[in-house]
């Protein structure tokens, strides 16, 4: 895959990058070239990374870089294949349903104080390819995630302060 110093490489246990190694979770069922929605797998792949998002009532906006996007109560992430609005943002209001399913991006635990978007699956996104792949901080040392990649609290903040437009995320399968 070709990947440099400036990228953030990842395998099921580990991730490197500027010459640091980082201990990480992946997808409860590891790492596959083939994924798609809802087989708790990471993509394996050489991905951008978009925005930067952060829960501003758990994280200063000053710990992270210029341009960090806030998380509002009401901010979704569609995970639904039918949703013509599949593997993207959204909003929901107080009391409106939704009817297609979302994940929540303000939740009550501390998993997504947090995030990093990973550019996969979009523009256009191919329903049922897989979405809402994220780095973001993970539950406990080591525990899978979905399909994301997790770190601990403070080596996600080290690592979101060294990112740079031409970082690029390499998951070795």
């Amino acid at each position: 895959m070709g990947a440099t110093r400036d990228d953030l490489v990842v395998t099921r246990w580990l991730a490197r990058f500027r010459g640091r190694g980082f201990p990480c979770s992946v997808g409860q069922r590891g790492i596959a070239f083939n994924k798609i929605e809802g087989d708790r797998t990471t993509p394996a792949g050489s991905f951008g990374l978009a925005q930067i998002l952060y829960r501003p009532d758990r994280i200063g906006g000053h710990q992270l870089p210029a341009g960090s996007r806030q998380i509002r109560p009401c901010a979704i992430w569609s995970d639904d294949p039918a949703d013509p609005g599949y593997n993207s943002p959204g909003k929901r209001t107080q009391g409106q349903s939704i009817r297609f399913r979302h994940e929540r991006l303000f939740r009550a635990d501390p998993l997504y104080d947090i995030v990093v978007v990973v550019v996969f699956n979009m523009n256009p996104a191919v329903p049922g390819r897989g979405s809402a792949i994220f780095l973001h901080c993970w539950r406990r040392p080591r525990v899978p995630t979905l399909g994301c990649i997790a770190f601990d609290r403070h080596d996600l903040l080290w690592i979101v302060n060294r990112l740079d437009h031409g970082t690029k995320l390499v998951v070795i399968g």
